[in-house]
Protein backbone atom coordinates (compact mmCIF):
# COMPACT_ATOMS: atom_id res chain seq x y z
CA UNK A 1 0.00 0.00 0.00
CA UNK A 2 2.61 2.58 0.47
CA UNK A 3 4.56 1.56 -2.36
CA UNK A 4 1.17 1.96 -4.37
CA UNK A 5 0.89 5.63 -3.11
CA UNK A 6 4.42 6.67 -3.70
CA UNK A 7 4.15 5.30 -7.02
CA UNK A 8 0.99 7.53 -7.41
CA UNK A 9 2.59 10.39 -6.11
CA UNK A 10 5.43 10.29 -7.43
CA UNK A 11 3.62 10.16 -11.02
CA UNK A 12 1.24 12.98 -9.83
CA UNK A 13 4.55 15.17 -9.21
CA UNK A 14 5.55 14.25 -12.66
CA UNK A 15 2.34 15.45 -14.27
CA UNK A 16 2.30 18.61 -12.09
CA UNK A 17 5.73 19.62 -13.46
CA UNK A 18 4.78 18.61 -17.24
CA UNK A 19 1.79 20.39 -17.48
CA UNK A 20 2.30 23.51 -15.58
CA UNK A 21 5.95 24.49 -16.39
CA UNK A 22 5.38 24.96 -20.30
CA UNK A 23 2.74 27.20 -19.79
CA UNK A 24 4.72 29.38 -17.24
CA UNK A 25 7.32 29.80 -19.12
CA UNK A 26 5.18 30.98 -22.36
CA UNK A 27 3.11 33.17 -19.72
CA UNK A 28 6.85 34.87 -19.34
CA UNK A 29 8.51 34.88 -22.76
CA UNK A 30 5.14 36.86 -23.94
CA UNK A 31 5.25 38.83 -20.80
CA UNK A 32 8.43 40.02 -22.09
CA UNK A 33 7.60 40.91 -25.16
CA UNK A 34 4.70 42.87 -23.98
CA UNK A 35 6.97 44.48 -21.68
CA UNK A 36 9.71 45.40 -24.01
CA UNK A 37 6.46 47.03 -26.25
CA UNK A 38 4.81 48.69 -23.35
CA UNK A 39 6.31 49.54 -20.13
CA UNK A 40 10.25 48.89 -20.83
CA UNK A 41 10.37 52.63 -21.85
CA UNK A 42 9.74 53.92 -17.93
CA UNK A 43 10.62 50.25 -16.22
CA UNK A 44 13.83 49.12 -17.88
CA UNK A 45 15.72 46.75 -15.85
CA UNK A 46 12.69 46.78 -13.48
CA UNK A 47 13.63 50.97 -12.73
CA UNK A 48 11.47 53.74 -13.01
CA UNK A 49 12.16 56.70 -14.34
CA UNK A 50 9.55 58.67 -12.93
CA UNK A 51 9.28 57.74 -9.57
CA UNK A 52 12.81 55.60 -8.93
CA UNK A 53 11.57 54.56 -5.59
CA UNK A 54 8.59 52.66 -6.69
CA UNK A 55 10.68 50.67 -9.17
CA UNK A 56 10.42 46.87 -9.98
CA UNK A 57 12.59 45.49 -7.53
CA UNK A 58 11.46 42.42 -5.14
CA UNK A 59 11.83 44.74 -2.49
CA UNK A 60 10.07 47.60 -3.07
CA UNK A 61 7.02 45.69 -4.88
CA UNK A 62 6.61 43.69 -1.05
CA UNK A 63 7.07 47.19 0.41
CA UNK A 64 4.12 48.76 -1.65
CA UNK A 65 1.64 45.83 -1.91
CA UNK A 66 2.99 44.43 -5.48
CA UNK A 67 4.51 41.39 -5.01
CA UNK A 68 1.58 38.83 -6.45
CA UNK A 69 0.34 38.58 -10.01
CA UNK A 70 -2.93 40.06 -8.71
CA UNK A 71 -1.98 42.95 -7.37
CA UNK A 72 0.56 44.01 -10.73
CA UNK A 73 -2.22 43.14 -12.89
CA UNK A 74 -4.97 45.53 -10.74
CA UNK A 75 -2.13 47.89 -11.32
CA UNK A 76 -1.56 47.96 -14.83
CA UNK A 77 -4.53 47.46 -15.74
CA UNK A 78 -6.30 50.48 -14.09
CA UNK A 79 -3.06 52.31 -13.56
CA UNK A 80 -2.37 54.60 -11.08
CA UNK A 81 -0.56 57.65 -10.10
CA UNK A 82 2.05 58.59 -13.17
CA UNK A 83 1.16 55.45 -14.31
CA UNK A 84 -1.55 55.08 -17.42
CA UNK A 85 -3.97 52.40 -17.63
CA UNK A 86 -3.17 49.33 -20.13
CA UNK A 87 -6.71 47.71 -19.44
CA UNK A 88 -7.75 49.16 -22.96
CA UNK A 89 -5.02 48.79 -24.92
CA UNK A 90 -3.92 45.18 -23.53
CA UNK A 91 -5.96 42.32 -23.48
CA UNK A 92 -6.58 40.46 -19.99
CA UNK A 93 -4.26 37.47 -20.75
CA UNK A 94 -1.55 39.93 -22.53
CA UNK A 95 -1.58 41.86 -19.00
CA UNK A 96 -1.76 38.47 -16.86
CA UNK A 97 1.29 37.22 -18.76
CA UNK A 98 3.26 40.89 -18.14
CA UNK A 99 2.35 40.61 -14.41
CA UNK A 100 3.92 37.07 -14.46
CA UNK A 101 7.13 38.15 -16.28
CA UNK A 102 7.73 41.65 -13.99
CA UNK A 103 7.32 39.01 -11.01
CA UNK A 104 9.89 36.51 -12.05
CA UNK A 105 11.95 39.26 -13.14
CA UNK A 106 11.68 40.74 -9.65
CA UNK A 107 12.58 37.30 -7.97
CA UNK A 108 15.47 37.14 -10.30
CA UNK A 109 17.33 40.39 -9.13
CA UNK A 110 15.90 41.71 -13.10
Amino acid sequence: MKKLISIFTLVFALCSIAFTSPAAAAEVANGAKIFSANCAACHAGGNNVIMANKNLKKEALAEYGMNSVAAITTQVTNGKNAMPAFGGRLSAAQIQDVATYVLAQSEKGW
